[in-house]
C-alpha cells in the first residue's frame, strides 16, 4: 500500500503534481512559518487510483484518520467530542488552478450534538446554527447533488424577516431544520450525524467532482489534461463569521486587472470562507481592513510582501480572521489579465526578481492577441446606463441573455446578465463576450474565472435588479429585456444601453507603428518582452501575404519576409474572365493569348509585393486550386441555362461555361488536378507566373531594389514531379535578363511528400510546410465538411482536446514533420524549411515549430507579434527546458 496522505509539513510548493497546487502552497506557506491552520493533503495518487476503480484505495481512511489525529492532539480538540468539536474544512486543489470548478465543504463535523458545543465555546448561539445550516447546505449540494436554489430560497425567506442584525439563533435553528428536510426530501435519508462520515464523503465527493461536467468543460477550455486527478485538503476550521473583529477576504499583492502595485482584494466582516467569492454580499475594499483592524492589516501586508518576494510574481491570497488573529488559507501565483501579465512581468524585471527570459515565460501569444483587440471609443458616448466594477478588461457589445443555455446557445454575441455566477454558469461564459453581475467584486466567482479566460467582466452593479424570471433587468426607471444590446467596459465598469463603436487598441497602434514605445506603460512592457523576444528567438516570423498592401502591413509588424504568397488570388473580380478565356481556350492560340494578357497583371502585383519586403525574401506559390473554382458554381450555371431555354433563349456563353464545368467536374476536387498536376497539363500555364515573377525583380533590380523572390511548386508528392516543373521554371528564368537567382522549393502537404522528403530535397531548395491540407490529407478530414458535422462531438467526448486546424497534431502531423525535416536535411543540410499553413500563428503550433527545428514559421500579418512573441518564450524553453503557461 502506497503513501496517501500528507501533512502540511511534510510538503512543499515543487510538488504540485502530488499535493496539487493549493495543497504544495499550503505546505510551502507552513514551511515559511506563516499561520496556516494544521491540516494535511490526500495526495492525487489517491484521487487517480478512485478514477480508476471507483472507490477509494485501500487503507486511505485509514491513513486519513492518523492524520487527523495528529491535528487534534496538537490542537487538544476532537472531531465529534460534544463539548469542544474540532470542525474541518475540505477543499480540493488540483495540479493547475480551477476556480469554482471543485468543491469546498465547510464546518465537517456539526450535528445536532456538536453545535451545542460550538456555541457554548464560541458564546455565540447564532454563529454555530449558521455554521450547521452552512455545512448541511454545501453537503448536500456537494457530495447528493441537492439544487442549490432551494437552500437559497429558505434562507432567502428568514433573511427578509430578520431584523438589522439578521436572522437570530432562533431562526437558524429552525432554518437548520428546514435543510433537513430538504436533504431528506431529495437524497432519501437523514443528514449523517457522525462526523468522521461526513469527512470520508466529503473526501469521496472531491474525487468525484472531478468528472463533473462544468470540471471537464474548464479543462477543454484551459486545455488541462484530464488524467492529473484533484489533491484534496483537510484543514482545521477557523471562522470569520464569529462578529464584527472577524471576516474573511481574498488579496492580491498587485492588481490583478492593470498590474499596478498596491493593495488590491475584498474583504467582508463576519462572513465565512466561500462568501467573498461567491459574490453574495457586496465586498469592502480590501484597504478599508486598515479602518477596521490595523493589526491585521499590518501582519496581511508583511505576509503579502513575503510571499511575492518567495514566489516572485503576483500572488493571490485567501485569509480569515478570527476574533483578531490572522490566517492563511491558500495562496498562488495569481490569475491575471492579459495587460497586467506584461506589466507585471517587466515590472519584476526592474525590481531584481526574475530576468528577462524570466519574464517572456510569463507572458503568452494568446495574451498579446487579448490586447490587440479593440476597445470602445468614448467620444461622444452617452451617459452610462449604469457602473459597476471593471474585473476583466475588454469591450464587449452584445445582446443581453440572462442564463448559460441561452448564451451557449446564441450564434451572435451576447452579454450574460446574472445577479452572481457560479460553477453551472461556464459554459455560458465561455460562449459570451462578456459578463455583467449586479453582486461580488474583483474577486468573485465570475471575475475570476472571466479573467483566466480573458472574457470581459462587470461585476456589482448594484443598481440592476435582475428578474432573470422575467427576462429583464430595471436600473432606475429603465427596463432592459432578454434581446437589448449592451456593451460594457471591462476596465472602467461602465456599462451602456445600446453599441458603443470601437477603437484599435493602444497596443494594436503601437505595432502598427501609429504609437511610441513609451506611449503608456502597458505599450512600454509589450515593447520591451517583444523586443526581448526577438533578440533570443531562432526561428524566423514571415507572413502570409497577397497583396502589397498586406506585404506592407506585415513588415510594419515585424514580418521577417513573406512566406506565402497566394497567386490564385491575383485572378479573382475582375481578372475572373481572363481565368475562364484560358479555361474555355480552343487550341494553343486562344490559350497562350490569355496567358499573355495576364502576364502583365501578375508582374505588377508582384512588383508591389517585392518592393514592400525589399531585401527580404518573398516566396510565391504557383497557382494551387482547381481551375473550375475560378468558373461558375455547376448548380447556378445549370439553373440559369435552364431559365434561358425555357424563354426560348439562346443560353450563349453560360451554356459554354456550363459544358467546361461538367467536364471539369470532380468528386474530390482537393485530390484532383490542382497544384503541381495544374503545372504539368496545362502548358504554359506555371511558366506565364515565373516569367511574371522574374520580370517583377529584374524591374525591381533596374529600379535600385534588392528583390529576394522564392518560387513554390504547391502539392508535390513525387520527386519526379518537382524535377519535371524546376526544368520548365529555370528555362524561363534564363530567358529573362537581370532576372536574380531564384530558389526552387516546394510546398510538403501530403503524407507521401513528408514520406519521401529525402528524395524531393535533391531538387529542392527550401520546403515549406502547409499545414491545412496535410492535416486534412493526415486526418482524411475534408475541412469544409467536418468541422460543421462532428467536431463539436469530437471535442465534447475529449476525443480532440483542441481542433487539429487550429493547434497542430504533434503526434500525427507533427511527427511527419520531424521526419520530412530530418530526412530532407539529411539529403540537403543547407535545406531552409519553414511552415505556411495557419498554425504559423498558433502560439502552442509555434513553439513545436521551434522545438522540430524549423527555420521559420508563416501567419497572417496581425498574427505576426504573437508569432513573435512564441518563438521567443521556445526560445528561452529551448535552454531552460521550462515553459510557463500562465
Amino acid at each position: 500500500m502506497g503513501k496517501y496522505v500528507y501533512d502540511f509539513i511534510e510538503g512543499d510548493r515543487s510538488r504540485a503534481d502530488l499535493l496539487g497546487g493549493k495543497g504544495a502552497n499550503l505546505a510551502e506557506m507552513t514551511r515559511l512559518g506563516l499561520p496556516v491552520p494544521p491540516g494535511f493533503t490526500v495526495s492525487t495518487d489517491a484521487c487517480r487510483a478512485f478514477l480508476a476503480t471507483g472507490s477509494p484505495p485501500a487503507g486511505l481512511f485509514e491513513e486519513v484518520n492518523a492524520h487527523l489525529r495528529e491535528i487534534e492532539a496538537r490542537l487538544d480538540r476532537r472531531l465529534g467530542d460534544p463539548r469542544d468539536p474540532l470542525l474541518l474544512a475540505v477543499r480540493s486543489g488540483g495540479r493547475y488552478s480551477m476556480p469554482g470548478m471543485m468543491e469546498t465543504i465547510l464546518d465537517i463535523g456539526l450535528n445536532d450534538v456538536t453545535v451545542g458545543g460550538l456555541a457554548a465555546r464560541s458564546g455565540d448561539e447564532r454563529f454555530a446554527w449558521d455554521s450547521y445550516r452552512r455545512l448541511i447546505q454545501m453537503f448536500g449540494r456537494t457530495v447528493h447533488g441537492v439544487p442549490a436554489e432551494e437552500f437559497e430560497h429558505e434562507l432567502a425567506a428568514v433573511r427578509a424577516t430578520a431584523g438589522p442584525g439578521g436572522p437570530s439563533a432562533g431562526q437558524l435553528r429552525d432554518l437548520v431544520d428546514t435543510y433537513k428536510k430538504i436533504f431528506v426530501r431529495h437524497v432519501g435519508h437523514d443528514f449523517p450525524q457522525a462526523p468522521h462520515e461526513q469527512l470520508f464523503l466529503a473526501v469521496r465527493a472531491v474525487f468525484e467532482s472531478w468528472n463533473s461536467e462544468r470540471a471537464r468543460i474548464y479543462r477543454r477550455q484551459e486545455r488541462i489534461p484530464d488524467d492529473l486527478g484533484t489533491a484534496v485538503n483537510v484543514m482545521a476550521m477557523v471562522f470569520g463569521n464569529l462578529g464584527p473583529d472577524s471576516g474573511t477576504g481574498v488579496a492580491f499583492t498587485r492588481d490583478p486587472a492593470t498590474g499596478a502595485p498596491g493593495v488590491y482584494g475584498d474583504y467582508l466582516t463576519d462572513a465565512q470562507g466561500e462568501d467573498v467569492v461567491a459574490g453574495i454580499r457586496n465586498t469592502l475594499p480590501l484597504p478599508e481592513l486598515a479602518r477596521l483592524d490595523p493589526v491585521s492589516f499590518r501582519r496581511l501586508r508583511e505576509i503579502m510582501a513575503t510571499l511575492e518576494r518567495h514566489y516572485r510574481d503576483l500572488c493571490d491570497i485567501e485569509f480569515t480572521i478570527e476574533r483578531g488573529r490572522l490566517w492563511m488559507l491558500q495562496t498562488r501565483v495569481g490569475k491575471r489579465t492579459a495587460a497586467a501579465a506584461f506589466v507585471i512581468a517587466a515590472q519584476l524585471v526592474d525590481e531584481g526578481l526574475i530576468t528577462a527570459d524570466e519574464a517572456l515565460t510569463r507572458v503568452t501569444g494568446a495574451q498579446l492577441a487579448q490586447l490587440m483587440f479593440p476597445a470602445f471609443d468614448l467620444a461622444g458616448a452617452p451617459e452610462p446606463l449604469t457602473v459597476g466594477v471593471g474585473a476583466s478588461p475588454g469591450a464587449a457589445v452584445g445582446r443581453v441573455v440572462f442564463d448559460s443555455a441561452a448564451a451557449a446557445a446564441a450564434t451572435d454575441p451576447v452579454i450574460l446578465v446574472r445577479r452572481e455566477t457560479n460553477p453551472d454558469d461556464l459554459p455560458g461564459m465561455i460562449a459570451a463576450a462578456g459578463v455583467l453581475t449586479s453582486r461580488g467584486g474583483k474577486t468573485s466567482h465570475a471575475a475570476v474565472v472571466a479573467r483566466g479566460m480573458g472574457r470581459t467582466c462587470v461585476c456589482g452593479a448594484e443598481s440592476l435588479d435582475i428578474d432573470a424570471e422575467r427576462g429583464e433587468f430595471v436600473v432606475g426607471d429603465r427596463v432592459v429585456r432578454a434581446g437589448d444590446v449592451l456593451s460594457i467596459d471591462g476596465t472602467t465598469g461602465r456599462v451602456w444601453l445600446g453599441a458603443v463603436p470601437v477603437q484599435p487598441s493602444p497596443v494594436a497602434r503601437y505595432l502598427a507603428g501609429e504609437l511610441s514605445p513609451e506611449a503608456d506603460g502597458l505599450v512600454a512592457a509589450v515593447h520591451r518582452l517583444l523586443g526581448h523576444a526577438d533578440a533570443v528567438r531562432r526561428l524566423g516570423v514571415r507572413a502570409n501575404a497577397d497583396t502589397p498592401e498586406d506585404a506592407r502591413r506585415a513588415r510594419r509588424l515585424g514580418a521577417g519576409g513573406v512566406g506565402l504568397c497566394r497567386t490564385e488570388h491575383m485572378f479573382l473580380g475582375e481578372r475572373r474572365e481572363l481565368v475562364e478565356r484560358l479555361i474555355l481556350a480552343d487550341g494553343p492560340a486562344e490559350r497562350e493569348a490569355a496567358l499573355a494578357a495576364l502576364l502583365p497583371l501578375q508582374r505588377a502585383d508582384f512588383v508591389g509585393i517585392l518592393a514592400a519586403m525589399d531585401g527580404l525574401p518573398a516566396t510565391i506559390r504557383l497557382l494551387d486550386p482547381p481551375l473550375h473554382e475560378f468558373l461558375p458554381p455547376l448548380a447556378e450555371l445549370t439553373a440559369r441555362v435552364a431559365r434561358a431555354e425555357a424563354r426560348g433563349e439562346d443560353p450563349g456563353r453560360d451554356a459554354t461555361l456550363l459544358a467546361a464545368v461538367r467536364r471539369m467536374h470532380e468528386a474530390n476536387p482537393m485530390l484532383g488536378l490542382r497544384g503541381v498536376r495544374l503545372g504539368l497539363v496545362v502548358p504554359g500555364l506555371f511558366a506565364m507566373q515565373v516569367r511574371a515573377v522574374a520580370e517583377a525583380a529584374a524591374q525591381r533590380i533596374r529600379a535600385g531594389g534588392d528583390p529576394r523572390p522564392e518560387i513554390m511548386v504547391p502539392l508535390v508528392g513525387d520527386v519526379r514531379e518537382l524535377a519535371a516543373v524546376r526544368v520548365e521554371v529555370e528555362r524561363v528564368l534564363a530567358e529573362v535578363d537581370g532576372a536574380p537567382e531564384i530558389p526552387i522549393g516546394t510546398m510538403i502537404e501530403v503524407p507521401r511528400a513528408a514520406l519521401t522528403a529525402g528524395e524531393i530535397a535533391a531538387e529542392a531548395h527550401f520546403f515549406s510546410f502547409g499545414t491545412n491540407d496535410l492535416t486534412q490529407t493526415t486526418w482524411a478530414f475534408s475541412r469544409d465538411d467536418v468541422e460543421g458535422s462532428f467536431f463539436g462531438a469530437y471535442l465534447e467526448r475529449g476525443i480532440f482536446p483542441v481542433s487539429p486546424f487550429e493547434s497542430i497534431d504533434a503526434k500525427g502531423v507533427g511527427r511527419l514533420i520531424r521526419l520530412a525535416v530530418a530526412e530532407g536535411r539529411a539529403a540537403r543540410p543547407e535545406l531552409t524549411v519553414g511552415v505556411c499553413g495557419e498554425h504559423g500563428g498558433d502560439p502552442d503550433s509555434v513553439e513545436f515549430f521551434a522545438e522540430a527545428g524549423l527555420d521559420y514559421v508563416s501567419c497572417s500579418p496581425y498574427r505576426v507579434p504573437i508569432a513573435r512573441l512564441a518563438a521567443g518564450r521556445a526560445a528561452v524553453a529551448a535552454t531552460t527546458g521550462t515553459s510557463d503557461s500562465r
